[in-house]
Order: C-alpha cells, then sequence, then structure tokens
C-alpha cells in the first residue's frame, strides 16, 4: 500500500510540476484572412519589444497552416502580430499559449479577428 501511495505522490507531483513550466507554448497557425501573411512576430505580454519574424523568408498563402515554433521561457500570456502581403499589421494581445494550440485568423469587414483552440 505504501509503494502505491508513493506511485501516486510521484505522478501527481510530475504532473504538476509539468503545468507550472509551462514549457510548451508553440502553436499552429491557420490563415483564413483571405490574404498571404508575410510576417509573424510572437513575444512575451510583458514585453514591449517583438522578436525577430519567425516566419523567415516564407510566406503564409490563405488556406494554409504552419506549425510556429519560437524560443520562448516559461511564461504563458503572449502577443502575436502578423504583418499581411500588403504591409498592413495585425495584434491580438494576451493570448494564454500554455492552453492554446491552435489559432485561426480571419479577416471581415476591414477586421482581423481569431479564434483560439
Amino acid at each position: 500500500m505504501r509503494i502505491l501511495t508513493a506511485f501516486l505522490a510521484l505522478g501527481a507531483t510530475l504532473a504538476a510540476g509539468g503545468a507550472a513550466y509551462a514549457g510548451d507554448q508553440d502553436f499552429t497557425l491557420v490563415n483564413r484572412t483571405g490574404y498571404q501573411i508575410d510576417e509573424v512576430y510572437v513575444g512575451p505580454h510583458s514585453s514591449s519589444k517583438w522578436g525577430p519574424d519567425i516566419m523567415g523568408t516564407g510566406s503564409l498563402v490563405d488556406g494554409a497552416s504552419v506549425k510556429i515554433t519560437f524560443k520562448h521561457s516559461n511564461v504563458c500570456l503572449w502577443d502575436l502580430k502578423v504583418k499581411y502581403d500588403d504591409g498592413e499589421p495585425a495584434t491580438w494581445e494576451s493570448i494564454d499559449l500554455c492552453t492554446v494550440e491552435k489559432i485561426t485568423l480571419f479577416y471581415k469587414n476591414n477586421t482581423s479577428t481569431a479564434t483560439f483552440d
């Protein structure tokens, strides 16, 4: 019985430790805007600076998706900025990338919107 109790306690500790670390903030970005996205930036919500364009030389055409992987720290709240092929930016703030695995972008009535799954 003691071994079972110790095993359960260890499992609970490991599960809690993984959630607290906030280790995997990578996500899938889906473009449903009707426009090409040329640049993608991700930055911690607590920072006023954006990192480099994580798309690099690539672009994300309408209807396509890409796995966004980036250097991150153990924070959960991130901001996202994209630039369309005409240079227009769109931003979203305070996205909890510890729980969000997919971000789908839309553009309608001159407004960029997103859903978070």
